[in-house]
């Protein structure tokens, strides 16, 4: 809270150093937003050391604190994770994609190849649709005019799996899959964070060799509608194993790691470091404050201006059940309600202000395979699910 609210001592508020309008406005908003963070950076032992003034001024704003309402479109939440109970079950998979389409909820890919698996949310029903053509995993999905595009995604058998040449399309109105665009022959990897932003689908980092090696920090846009691809930037370190967010003109890249089964380094290379690109202007920026727990294989998504991450898997043998958000206008990560099974390989939904998480894996690697479904109520999702929605259109 100190990087926007510079209220120590060195920032002391006296009469020779008015406040200016802009700061005092800023001041004010931060503490009806943020009132708990925002008390807890006053620091109210400095009072004797200011002036008058200044004291007078500091416990004013520690009123205004006092009497804020709460915050109203941050992922808080009013209870825990519960199972959802469901008729019918999805069939078990990791390293797969869970994405909401029109009115479904959509389980793909992953190991093996298998139906998608389709969750009506105003039955609670599980339904099965059809198999992908070619064994599909390690992807994140990103929905355009009504489909499902697989992209930076892999084919085959641990260690050695090869990076998929083309887009993969699932049609749910159809149940139909077609295979789009051929992705440029050197810029093919898999494990890779995929987000769309209007027209255009942003592909970043990723590894080209499996799980083997050639990890990358590839950003590559892709226009869909022309089909034209464009190479921008790299990011400032390469990671693979995760999923990215965008948040207004903004790519988030957090968690993931390095995957090196060449030098027996599976699973230990996390990154916590967040990389952020503006499309705006085009350049990558590294965040100060890193993801809290380290791990791959994580679950992320945008709620209104945070950055939710959930699960993931690490060197250890049990699967992450955190679940961290960050406020990308503070740089304050606060933990969240932990999953009620640890689990990694699967995706979020946002849908009638709370967040779903369906199958992956509860331990590190590929067993034991889940077919729950996870349910946490959000307290301010609502608006966080109309912005969504609207980016969706």
């Amino acid at each position: 809270m100190n990087a926007i609210l510079p209220l120590s001592r060195n920032h002391a508020v006296d009469q020779k150093q008015p406040v200016e309008p802009e700061k005092l406005a800023s001041f004010a908003q931060n503490a009806f937003r943020y009132p708990s963070e925002f008390v807890s950076s006053l620091h109210l032992n400095n009072l004797p050391h200011l002036s008058l003034p200044a004291a007078w001024f500091r416990l004013s704003l520690l009123l205004l604190a006092a009497l804020a309402p709460p915050p109203a479109a941050r992922a808080e939440t009013a209870e825990e994770w519960q199972i959802v109970d469901c008729t019918g079950e999805p069939h078990a998979r990791h390293e797969a994609a869970f994405v909401s389409c029109g009115d479904r909820f959509h389980l793909l890919g992953g190991r093996r190849i298998q139906p998608v698996d389709v969750f009506d949310p105003a039955t609670a029903t599980w339904t099965s649709g059809s198999p992908p053509p070619v064994e599909i995993h390690h992807f994140q999905p990103v929905t355009w005019q009504g489909r499902v595009l697989l992209v930076g995604a892999m084919t085959g058998p641990y260690p050695h799996e090869t990076a998929v040449d083309r887009i993969l399309i699932y049609d749910p109105t159809t149940d139909e899959w077609a295979w789009g665009d051929e992705i440029p022959g050197d810029r093919r990897r898999g494990g890779a964070g995929a987000v769309r932003h209007g027209d255009t689908l942003y592909l970043v980092a990723g590894i080209i060799n499996g799980h083997w090696d050639g990890h990358v920090a590839w950003l590559d846009a892709y226009d869909l509608k022309t089909g034209e691809w464009r190479r921008l930037p790299d990011a400032p370190r390469a990671r693979d194993h995760f999923q990215a967010a965008i948040i207004g003109d903004r790519i988030y890249a957090a968690g993931g790691r390095r995957t090196s089964a060449a030098t027996k380094e599976t699973f230990s290379l996390t990154e916590a470091a967040v990389d952020v690109f503006d499309l705006t202007t085009g350049a990558w920026t590294t965040l100060e404050s890193p993801l809290p727990t380290a791990r791959a294989g994580t679950a992320s998504i945008a709620i209104d201006l945070d950055l939710v991450v959930v699960g993931g898997e690490s060197n250890r043998p049990e699967a992450h059940a955190e679940v961290e958000a960050l406020d990308t206008r503070t740089g304050i990560w606060r933990a969240l309600p932990s999953l009620r099974q640890a689990r990694h390989g699967s995706g979020l939904i946002l849908h009638n202000g709370a967040l779903f998480i369906a199958s992956g894996s509860g331990a590190r690697g590929g067993r034991p395979e889940l077919t729950t479904m996870e349910r946490l109520e959000l307290t301010a999702g609502h608006r966080a699910e109309t912005m969504q929605a609207e980016v969706e259109r």
